[in-house]
């Protein structure tokens, strides 16, 4: 009867002594680091799906800036065929490779918001407006999304760091801390930019 409480006792003591090595909370919080990402992709994916028709309004509208144009068109090519697994989130290569593409792509956008401000034509299109409302819809959910990622993606990393959780993140699961999304530097403002030609009321 001693011999299995004992054996009992040891059992119990011993599952406490892993949980609190982290054996549990380590892939607990990396699975919602992951989880999160996806949310991030789903808000990128969202925004993707409505520059074409934002840049076919546009070009309906005659907006001389073809650059411009081409310009958003070209980064939405680069972000788009960039894909990273949740594996690449430990990847600091493949995901500044993916984070520098999106970064383009939103400073594509800013100048194609700056360009059309020269236009009034586009400016009382309604089509233009809503799609507009969409874009910027999509910008602050991204905000949002990766906000949450990198507090989850901080938890984790924090977590596999601090002991006694690193004994269980080094020796048991060979966790890697997760890469963290950057906007880069002056990304949530419209740039300044050269007109050319610019037709509108003028013709």
């Amino acid at each position: 009867m001693f011999t299995r409480l004992a054996t009992l006792a040891t059992l119990i003591v011993g599952t406490f002594a892993l949980s609190a090595c982290g054996i549990n909370s380590v892939p607990t919080k990396e699975e919602a680091a992951k989880a999160q990402w996806a949310n991030v992709e789903a808000a990128l994916q969202r925004r993707s799906d409505v520059i074409p028709n934002l840049v076919a309004t546009v070009e309906a509208a005659a907006v001389s800036e073809e650059d411009i144009l081409v310009g958003v068109t070209d980064a939405r090519s680069r972000a788009t065929s960039i894909n990273i697994t949740t594996d690449d989130l430990s990847n600091p290569e493949e995901f500044q490779r993916f984070n520098e593409a999106q970064n383009q792509l939103t400073q594509a956008l800013g100048q194609l918001r700056t360009v059309v401000e020269a236009y009034p034509q586009l400016q009382s299109n309604q089509r233009f407006a809503d799609l507009m409302v969409e874009i910027e819809q999509a910008n602050n959910m991204i905000n949002t999304e990766i906000n949450r990622y990198n507090d989850t993606a901080r938890d984790y990393n924090t977590e596999i760091r601090t002991f006694p959780s690193t004994i269980a993140a080094n020796i048991i699961h060979g966790s890697e801390p997760l890469e963290y999304f950057e906007a880069a530097e002056g990304a949530d403002e419209n740039p300044e930019v050269e007109f050319g030609n610019i037709t509108g009321d003028d013709a």
